[in-house]
């Protein structure tokens, strides 16, 4: 028979477990089931993504996360527009493109500080000088994408438009190597690995580098940022606790690869992405190393240099009005870095 001190200890019990439940959903993320867009998973330009997921970060965090990995960065940005993710891991610049448009997307956290993108042309194929890339077949992750607008900056600074070239879309890995040992491109503009798998089958030979800061600041004059995390600024408000896992998941990944060797990357990530040669996966992934971001925060150095290039090219942007300090939420990531360790 239970007495009324025995229902009382239950009553109590329950009451702790109630306020215990209450708790965790004030902390825990609003939405802890989200859709995560990339272009192009296996490339290196989006490491610092299968780290977070392979060594079970998002879980960490509260987060069960659906990648969806598209051909490229523009495609992930039109499923963030359309609704079919909540965010994205793509390139920085577009933020800006999509604030020119009036759709107020912002990056919460930068993942790569500089493009670690190079050009190279097919072996055989004449190239002096940027004037020769006229006429040319030149493979891009996908049309819009970040190695797409590199090259058109390419071109339009050596005084050539964009449409002077015919942009192919290859999608990344093995179709990107295929493409260029077909000779179905005579130009390539494109990510890591699939630059050190074709400077060691001697297929091509880079002509602009963005891999390294030097290379970067020699073609841009100054820092360029790359991969962020972005998602509507609506997404941020309404789900604060969401995003800030988002943010902190990748932010550890940001943290475990500051100390991580290529053999190390090359242990956690999936078998298929070492495309049947771990050595020279390694060797990709040590000259892609110094690209990841150091500190989650773009410098405003960084934006002005990514509007300066898409200005370049893009008559839209010339008189569009862009507000930089929009296109960069950096609460979430001065947080992740107050409290991740």
């Amino acid at each position: 028979m239970m007495t009324s001190k025995m229902f009382g200890r239950l009553l109590m019990a329950a009451s702790v477990a109630v306020l215990a439940f209450a708790a965790q959903a004030q902390t825990g993320p609003e939405k802890p089931n989200i859709k995560l867009g990339v272009g192009g998973k296996a490339l290196l330009y989006y490491l610092p993504l299968t780290i977070a997921e392979q060594k079970g970060f998002f879980k960490d965090e509260g987060l069960n996360v659906e990648i969806q990995d598209f051909a490229g960065g523009s495609r992930s940005l039109q499923a963030l527009v359309g609704g079919s993710v909540d965010v994205v891991t793509g390139a920085y610049e577009h933020t800006i493109r999509m604030q020119a448009k009036g759709q107020d997307i912002r990056a919460v956290l930068e993942l790569g500080r500089f493009p670690a993108i190079a050009v190279a042309v097919k072996k055989g194929v004449k190239w002096d000088g940027p004037a020769d890339f006229k006429g040319m077949k030149i493979g891009v992750t996908a049309p819009g994408s970040s190695t797409n607008m590199l090259m058109n900056f390419i071109m339009a600074k050596s005084g050539l438009s964009p449409s002077d070239a015919a942009y192919i879309g290859i999608g990344s890995a093995q179709s990107a190597l295929a493409a260029i040992q077909k000779g179905e491109i005579q130009a390539i503009s494109h990510l890591e690995p699939v630059l050190s798998f074709l400077e060691r089958s001697g297929d091509v030979r880079i002509v602009y580098d963005t891999r390294t800061e030097e290379g970067t600041r020699a073609l841009f004059g100054g820092s360029n940022p790359a991969a962020v995390v972005y998602l509507k600024a609506d997404f941020a408000e309404k789900s604060p606790r969401t995003t800030q896992a988002v943010v902190n998941a990748l932010y550890k990944a940001l943290v475990w690869l500051k100390t991580a060797s290529p053999a190390d990357v090359a242990a956690t990530v999936p078998e298929q992405y070492l495309l049947g040669d771990k050595e020279l996966y390694m060797l990709a992934v040590k000259n892609s190393l110094p690209s990841y971001s150091l500190t989650g925060l773009i410098p405003r150095e960084g934006m002005q240099s990514t509007l300066d290039m898409l200005v370049k090219f893009d008559p839209e942007m010339k008189d569009a009005k862009v507000d930089l300090g929009r296109t960069f939420d950096d609460r979430f990531a001065k947080k992740a870095a107050e409290t991740v360790k």
